[in-house]
């Protein structure tokens, strides 16, 4: 049995329990996610991240698609702004420049996600999500 002693320090009894994956990582990593999905138009993810990735990404569009200065400020909480494309454009430009006024004539389902099979190495199944042409 386990010395007791306080939980999740460093010390007479060690790290008793890893910390979890939380609520701010996974935002952080749907925040980079949907940034490369801007710049770049598709994206490979795993299957567990693809329902969440899609939900944010169109409503992404939806913003962009209003096109006014305060949805350009909601994107802007959820768009990293490092993200550039080859001709040197931000993400948030981007969308509120080529990829709103592209899906201007469409209600909904702007992404495609399109299963790709087992990675290599951990087995994960990979989805690729991309705009739908």
């Amino acid at each position: 049995m386990a010395a007791q002693g306080r939980k999740n320090v460093h010390g007479k009894t060690g790290v008793r329990f890893k910390a979890g994956y939380t609520a701010s990582k996974n935002k952080a990593m749907l925040r980079n996610v949907v940034s490369s999905l801007i710049i770049n138009g598709e994206v490979k993810v795993t299957s567990g991240v693809v329902k969440e990735l899609k939900t944010l990404a169109e409503h992404l569009v939806t913003l962009a698609k209003r096109g006014d200065l305060h949805a350009r400020r909601l994107a802007a909480q959820t768009v990293r702004n490092g993200f550039v494309d080859e001709n040197g454009v931000e993400a948030l430009d981007k969308l509120f420049s080529e990829i709103g006024p592209k899906f201007a004539s469409r209600n909904g389902g702007y992404t495609r996600a399109l299963k790709l099979g087992a990675r290599r190495g951990d087995n994960a199944e990979v989805v690729l999500v991309r705009w739908v042409a």
